[in-house]
């Protein structure tokens, strides 16, 4: 999978995620210098690797956390160990599922602010089907199924068109067969920490999104009263839209 998103940020970015070696590495007088990004369900870190180049070459510091998709602490775990290892004030960035995760994680006294890249965002008592019940049905919700262990996975032959409809066919087809479950349990967990309450939050609206409608997304930022940015994209724009999302990413790291 990793290679297939490397893949993917060099068919789709054509070098523009990857030239600009010429950019200065100074940052902003008093922004955030460390961007924490969490994944989503189905694929793995390598899905922020395209943004993560562009932010790394203009100076930050970008951890991917490599979340287990075992269950919500588990993911909740692997992100506080992200943040255990930043070294002052940080961003912290979920997409999709991450979004869940970083609503329960974010409350570390390190985070300026919380972004949310076409992502669940709850609120105290909620779980992921929770969310799911609640907004109008979706091509890539209904894609979603379980195996006879539990794991939910996304149909393959709906994957490319409900997922990934603007990235190449190979590709969305590769990773609709290279997928990574995620555990039943996660779903149905809820948060008990809303830390887009206490914390400057930010949410990328993808406009073509299949899998989160967009009006969901837009009533997610809206709710949490957040900063946002669209891009008419879908639920894999933070590949095919990675400058955008990168330089919302950016925004946010000179929160107050």
């Amino acid at each position: 999978m990793r290679n297939l998103f490397l893949s993917a940020a060099t068919v789709l970015l054509a070098g523009a995620a990857f030239t600009n070696h010429s950019q200065s590495s100074e940052l902003p007088k008093g922004a955030a210098h460390n961007i924490v990004l969490v994944h989503g369900a189905f694929v793995d870190q390598t899905s922020w690797k395209p943004v993560a180049d562009i932010l790394t070459k203009k100076g930050y510091t970008v951890t991917l956390v490599e979340n287990p998709l075992t269950s919500l602490t588990a993911d909740v775990d692997a992100t506080k160990q992200a943040l255990a290892k930043q070294n002052g004030k940080t961003v912290l960035v979920g997409h999709s599922w991450g979004g869940v995760v970083i609503t329960q994680a974010g409350n570390d006294p390190k985070i300026s602010a919380l972004v949310y890249v076409s992502a669940f965002a709850p609120d105290v008592g909620q779980s992921l089907a929770t969310l799911a019940k609640s907004g109008p049905p979706t091509e890539g919700a209904a894609a979603i199924h379980p195996d006879d262990k539990g794991n939910l996975y996304i149909d393959p032959k709906a994957f490319p068109s409900v997922v990934a409809a603007d990235l190449p066919p190979k590709i969305a087809e590769a990773l609709a067969n290279s997928q990574l479950p995620l555990n039943h349990a996660a779903f149905e967990a809820p948060v008990d920490t809303a830390a887009w309450r206490n914390k400057p939050t930010f949410y990328v609206i993808s406009t073509k999104d299949k899998v989160i409608a967009p009006e969901v997304q837009k009533l997610f930022a809206a709710g949490m009263h957040a900063q946002t940015t669209e891009v008419a994209g879908s639920h894999a724009s933070l590949v095919v839209h990675a400058k955008d999302v990168a330089a919302a990413i950016e925004k946010a790291t000179l929160a107050k």
